[in-house]
């Protein structure tokens, strides 16, 4: 049986005029989840990660630990939805603001329910429906390219892994907002790869930002 480890990014600029870059203290995380993947020694036979830079530099930052010399292809089908596009068809259009994370947390929870219940029928450029189908898509092909006893880790975003851990336990809709809510910067999820095909057996573990690392656990 083979594995698939879905690793969120660590944690990006939130609030600042370019998101989509790794903190200081998101460097620190997707080093420490590098060096827990080491720890676990997991075989690193395939390494993916989406095209945005959170992505890629976690990708680079982890493997630097756990795999120097292997290398990540890069599939967009890995990205984040776009929370601009979303929050523009269902929610009030509000930038992220670095001064109330709360407020803006509350917005995009209920404009991210609106967008699953519209199906194809939303406004967003990116319809849930299609953004489900696309994750779906990149982590079929993913666990086809395994061969036996194989493992890949994938460097990706909250919202996919919520969307793909939902799928595995049948209601993705229902399952987008709450475990997005949850999931910690550089947690590590696992999916199992067999005969039945693909099996959810962790959603968000983050047992290496326990005790001295405590204070590295962020949620975005």
């Amino acid at each position: 049986m083979g594995a698939i480890h879905l690793v969120r990014h660590g944690q990006a600029s939130f609030g600042a005029a370019d998101y989509d870059k790794l903190s200081d203290l998101g460097r620190e995380q997707a080093g420490l989840v590098g060096v827990e993947l080491a720890r676990r020694q997991v075989r690193v036979d395939q390494a993916w990660c989406g095209s945005l830079s959170r992505q890629r530099d976690t990708a680079e930052l982890a493997l630097a630990e756990c795999a120097p010399g292997v290398t990540v292809t890069e599939d967009p089908r890995w990205n984040e939805y776009a929370d601009g596009d979303v929050l523009g068809a269902h929610g009030d259009g509000r930038p992220q603001d670095a001064q109330d994370p709360r407020s803006f947390q509350r917005v995009l929870e209920a404009a991210l329910a609106a967008w699953a219940a519209a199906g194809t029928q939303s406004d967003a450029a990116e319809t849930w429906t299609a953004f489900r189908d696309r994750v779906e898509a990149a982590v079929t092909e993913v666990a086809g390219a395994l061969g036996k006893g194989e493992q890949a880790v994938v460097f990706t975003s909250g919202g996919v892994i919520a969307t793909l851990c939902g799928l595995l336990l049948g209601t993705p809709e229902t399952h987008l907002v709450p475990l997005s809510r949850v999931a910690v910067n550089a947690g590590i999820s696992k999916l199992a790869t067999g005969r039945s095909g693909l099996t959810l057996v962790s959603f968000n573990e983050h047992g290496h930002f326990d005790g001295p690392t405590a204070d590295h656990v962020t949620y975005r």
